[in-house]
């Protein structure tokens, strides 16, 4: 699932997980544009303290130049989007769809059927359209000098979603890059080492005789 594009554009736009420190580099540059220059938010306030932690990046792209990101952040039962953003000379295109749509996807492959967002209250209507829907009996609140509304998402199952049974390497494999072999997966061609084998050899016996010891006792 890893690579979603829009092919009218040349060369076209592309959304991914962001997996290097590069990829945070830039996404910190576009969120700095988006949110510090355009929007006035202080720097603690944009870079709150969860981009490290239990959170998904998504990075999007025009070639090798990055003009969009967003947040995902796992709770227990839900997925928390934020930080959706887009640099100004691309928001006249679906690039924003395009990026909610695979972290949709991203979500319900990790077993996800909740989603939770905080939106700006003037942005309703349009997060409406494309399925976050104001939380009922929830209050609008204010934070970064801005008046929010709590919308979330139901989100279908997934029928190839990661779970607790799913093949080891499966589990293994780089976020959001379940369905091809990952480095693991090629690390399965060597084998057991020869002092692992050993060591498992040694345990055999070892336990071996325990249980011996046990039906002569």
């Amino acid at each position: 699932m890893d690579g979603s594009s829009l092919q009218e554009f040349d060369p076209p736009l592309k959304v991914r997980v962001a997996r290097t420190l590069d990829d945070l580099q830039k996404i910190s540059v576009v969120r700095a544009l988006v949110y510090m220059n355009e929007q006035d938010c202080p720097y603690d306030e944009e870079f709150d303290g969860n981009d490290f932690a239990g959170a998904t990046h998504l990075i999007l792209e025009v070639g090798s130049e990055p003009v969009g990101c967003l947040r995902i952040r796992w709770f227990s039962g839900f997925a928390k989007l934020e930080r959706v953003c887009v640099r100004k000379h691309h928001r006249s295109t679906r690039a924003a769809v395009t990026m909610i749509k695979f972290a949709f996807e991203h979500m319900r492959r990790k077993g996800y059927t909740r989603c939770l967002a905080h939106i700006q209250a003037q942005l309703e209507d349009y997060w409406a359209r494309h399925g976050l829907i104001r939380r009922e009996n929830r209050k609008e609140f204010v934070f970064s000098d801005r008046a929010y509304v709590e919308v979330e998402a139901d989100l279908s199952p997934h029928p190839m979603a990661v779970t607790i049974d799913s093949e080891p390497l499966v589990v293994d494999r780089p976020e959001g890059d379940w369905d091809r072999p990952g480095p693991l997966d090629m690390s399965t061609s060597r084998g057991v080492s020869p002092a692992q084998f050993e060591r498992e050899q040694q345990r055999g016996i070892q336990k071996k005789l325990s249980c011996n010891d046990v039906e002569t006792a």
